[in-house]
């Protein structure tokens, strides 16, 4: 029979009064990064039963972790200006905890904050105990946990500064090793060198939902690209910027390259871009957004009608400004939004990208909103509380079009992605990006650049990955984090690290809070 043991009894009282405060959600405090540990009864750790097993376990809680518009989700998008989720009414007051995440003003006990903290200790933990030589993986076993382990310690690195690290054989009484920035970082990138040579070549046809080669350089060239403000800087570092191309060319030998035809990429099936994704229903990246009478066969209830994004965000693309009807001579990237004359039964009436003006059903009707107004999404919004159902644009890349409620395929990492990482690279060290943003941009149906800039940069990987989970990051690498944008004033810029939760400064002694906190 297993027994677990808080740390202490001032640990219980912090939990208590956090159950309280979050009546409504469960705080699932059963990890291994300094809250809650395990005594089995067996004298000590011993080697995992079956390593494969607990490698799918592992992937099954990933996937959980990313089928929702919550927790790191959240933390990567509402934080930034691409995303906003306005109180409608009462809709989507949640306690502020969304208008939060707008306005910079998270604290300590953020519930996403602190289901992220756990979410990735916890994988990280579980990935030690494969990687420990009691549990006698294989070497491609080994080198799956490590990609994993290096995905959770980055998520905790870039998104708190500072990495837990308990081993396998620490019980209870022992707090767990805090690894600086630097040590952290490097651990990650060892973690990564060490698994590519034992993980399997998977290309664009096969099944990139699980660790690979291709997966690994990505996440290698994505921490590097980022080192110098994991170090501590306020930019990337030019020296590491050899090591992110040479990841890049890696991934292309790997097979992948662009893809013409931007929605098909988020239709659930294979595409040359698709590196790594992961089993996640994409229903809440469907729904999140839609309104109540955006129907579908396979939910009848609608859409959630919260998110919507920052009109100064729409603008960043080529188009007409008031519409993005078909032939409002939008980029591709922008999408379009069937009119009474092309919603059809293909379509359902559902747009791609972003949604504005007169909604329609797959018949053509023009919807209504309540109290039977026309369904008309507004580039308006009064603010982030007193809004109607209607205000917003609204975004939408997974389309219930491709399966409404029911397909799972969540990318996470995608070869446009790797690409503009490599541009980057270049125009950091000296080079000149033009011509690789250009042929993109001919890709998406958006007119040539004179030149590229940081802040075109930036604005193209706006373009090109909104919704996919890296706004956040590029924000803060550009130093455009702490700008001002609509409805947020704060221009603080320790808000580039969130605090790290209360219980565990309280549970573990050698973690020290992050400053602004």
């Amino acid at each position: 029979m297993k027994n677990i043991f808080l740390k202490s009894n001032r640990l219980l009282a912090v939990v208590m009064v956090l159950a309280l405060i979050w009546s409504c959600t469960n705080l699932d405090l059963i990890v291994e990064d300094s809250i809650v540990s395990e005594d089995t009864g067996g004298g000590g750790f011993s080697g995992v039963e079956n390593p494969d097993a607990s490698l799918g376990n592992i992937y099954d809680r990933f996937n959980s972790i990313y089928g929702t518009q919550e927790n790191i989700y959240a933390l990567a998008e509402v934080s930034s200006d691409e995303y906003l989720v306005p109180t409608r009414g009462t809709d989507w007051g949640d306690n502020g905890i969304w208008r939060q995440l707008h306005l910079h003003s998270w604290d300590p006990g953020h519930k996403f904050v602190l289901d992220t903290w756990n979410d990735f200790n916890q994988m990280a933990y579980n990935c030690n105990e494969i990687i420990d030589s009691r549990s006698n993986a294989s070497a491609q076993q080994v080198a799956a946990a490590k990609f994993l382990r290096a995905y959770a310690m980055w998520v905790i690195l870039d998104n708190f500064g500072k990495v837990p690290f308990r081993g396998v054989d620490e019980g209870p009484s022992v707090n767990p090793t805090v690894l600086s920035n630097t040590e952290a970082l490097n651990h990650i990138l060892t973690d990564l060198d060490e698994a590519i040579p034992d993980l399997p070549s998977v290309g664009p046809n096969g099944a990139t939902n699980k660790a690979s080669k291709a997966a690994a350089y990505f996440l290698k060239a994505r921490v590097m690209l980022n080192a110098g403000i994991y170090r501590g800087g306020t930019a990337p570092e030019s020296s590491d910027m050899a090591g992110v191309i040479a990841a890049v060319d890696a991934i292309g030998a790997e097979g992948f390259q662009l893809h013409d035809g931007y929605f098909e990429m988020f239709d659930g099936t294979a595409n040359s871009e698709r590196i790594f994704y992961c089993n996640a229903g994409v229903e809440s990246k469907m729904w999140k957004g839609l309104h109540y009478s955006q129907a579908h066969s396979g939910n009848a209830g609608g859409g959630w009608n919260g998110f919507t994004t920052l009109a100064a965000f729409y603008d960043s693309f080529e188009g007409n400004p008031n519409s993005n009807y078909m032939n409002d001579d939008q980029e591709e990237r922008r999408g379009w939004v069937p009119d009474a004359t092309t919603a059809n039964a293909t379509n359902e009436g559902f747009g791609v990208g972003f949604l504005i003006g007169q909604q329609y059903s797959a018949t053509g009707t023009p919807l209504v909103a309540r109290k039977n107004a026309p369904l008309v999404f507004t580039r308006e919004l009064p603010g982030l509380v007193g809004n109607s159902d209607v205000t917003g644009i609204r975004v939408l890349k997974y389309s219930p079009a491709s399966g409404g409620s029911f397909y799972s395929g969540l990318i996470l990492f995608r070869y446009a992605d790797a690409y503009l990482m490599k541009a980057e690279a270049m125009m950091r060290s000296g080079g000149d990006a033009t011509q690789m943003v250009n042929d993109l941009r001919a890709l998406r149906d958006a007119q040539p650049l004179s030149s590229v800039s940081e802040s075109d940069m930036l604005a193209e990987r706006g373009r090109e990955l909104y919704d996919e989970h890296v706004r956040r990051m590029d924000l803060i690498r550009f130093n455009k984090f702490a700008d001002t944008w609509e409805f947020k004033d704060s221009t603080d810029d320790t808000k580039r690290l969130f605090p790290i939760p209360t219980n565990a400064i309280l549970s573990n002694p050698n973690l020290e809070q992050n400053p602004g906190y």
